[in-house]
């Protein structure tokens, strides 16, 4: 049995507005599970659900096989950590960290303890007589994060933790925040809208796009085996390039090139689509200058390059067709020349163009 179980969860608000649609979801003990996202596709309100903020409209939420849609936030063992801290500002770091203890009428040493030991977790340890207000933004936000993990809850709920800090304080937390879910053993459901926050730290993703579930799986499922299109440009960065195209003779037409379908799709699949839209994908890196053997070849012209260090992010047109692709920076090409590249069949991707759903 499912430590979290999510069965036909719907959330409907007063004006009619639907905002979760049949949420089904299984989660195991210690899974750290992401919700990502645009804005508005429904995660966060999952999450409040989860919490107990938001009522449930429709189907069941249990927690280790108990029902929970009627149990406020503090009967859930929850421990939740917001965008925005929500740090008491009058009081010290300590005295932050040791609330939800001193309300529970835990010992004062037994407090201390627990408090310096989450402190030298989050080296919050020279920090503990401050408040919140003498802090950097990463530094108030271990502190919301100590003061979560400091109450052993079974869950940990996380909604946008890192959206408030530079890029390289979020790369700092995201590893401290994996290191807490290491340590504890916790589950923890974490909301986001950044994929790469999604793909770095997820044992499993849970991608939604307007109130409705799109796919759920490992980041390397999700990237490698898109269900559809949303969750193909949605997951990676730069996203996969997409060409839509109709089929006539089993061939797609991309510009001035013909891709042949027969390497992708059977003799019955072709038959199927004759006629038909499809959307042609592949990922920015899995392009080559070279020829290679069993692939597609594609003419461009290059309009301009990126040099990242590792690689050169190269944004193409072909024939009014918009592309990026990521070469090696000893091969960058010069802006304004043509060029040939190449899409190993393996590195290809076909989408049903009505659906979006991918076509196996």
């Amino acid at each position: 049995m499912a430590y979290l179980s999510f069965k036909n969860i719907n959330k409907i608000y007063p004006n009619g507005f639907h905002a979760v649609h049949n949420f089904n979801l299984e989660v195991e003990k210690g899974e750290f599970i992401v919700f990502v996202g645009p804005s508005g596709c429904g995660k966060s309100t999952t999450l409040r659900m989860v919490a107990g903020l938001e009522n449930i409209s429709d189907g069941e939420f249990d927690i280790d096989g108990t029902r929970v849609n009627e149990m406020g936030p503090k009967e859930r063992g929850i421990a939740m950590v917001f965008q925005s801290y929500a740090l008491y500002p009058q009081m010290s770091v300590y005295d932050n960290l040791a609330f939800s203890l001193t309300l529970e009428g835990v010992d004062e040493d037994v407090i201390k303890e627990k408090v310096e030991r989450v402190a030298a977790i989050l080296g919050l340890t020279p920090y503990l007589d401050r408040l919140p207000r003498a802090l950097s933004g990463g530094q108030r936000q271990r502190v919301a994060v100590g003061r979560a993990i400091i109450r052993k809850a079974k869950i940990f709920l996380m909604d946008e933790p890192l959206s408030n800090l530079d890029a390289k304080q979020r790369v700092t937390m995201r590893s401290e925040i994996l290191q807490i879910h290491k340590e504890t053993e916790s589950t923890t459901i974490y909301v986001t809208h950044d994929q790469i926050e999604a793909m770095t730290m997820a044992s499993r993703i849970v991608v939604m796009k307007e109130g409705y579930i799109q796919q759920v799986g490992s980041p390397y499922d999700l990237y490698f085996n898109p269900a559809n299109v949303f969750v193909a440009g949605f997951i990676g960065e730069p996203p996969m390039n997409f060409v839509r195209g109709k089929v006539s003779g089993g061939t797609l037409a991309y510009g001035t090139n013909k891709l042949d379908l027969s390497f992708k799709l059977t003799k019955e699949q072709l038959k199927e689509y004759e006629g038909r839209d499809i959307v042609f994908g592949f990922r920015p890196e899995g392009a080559e200058l070279t020829k290679v053997d069993d692939a597609y070849k594609i003419k461009a012209n290059v309009e301009l390059t990126e040099m990242l260090g590792d690689n050169v992010n190269v944004y193409l047109d072909v024939n009014g067709e918009k592309s990026i692709i990521k070469v090696n920076p000893h091969d960058e090409p010069e802006m304004d020349t043509d060029l040939d590249f190449y899409i190993p069949y393996k590195n290809a991707y076909l989408f049903d163009g009505k659906t979006e759903l991918v076509i196996k």
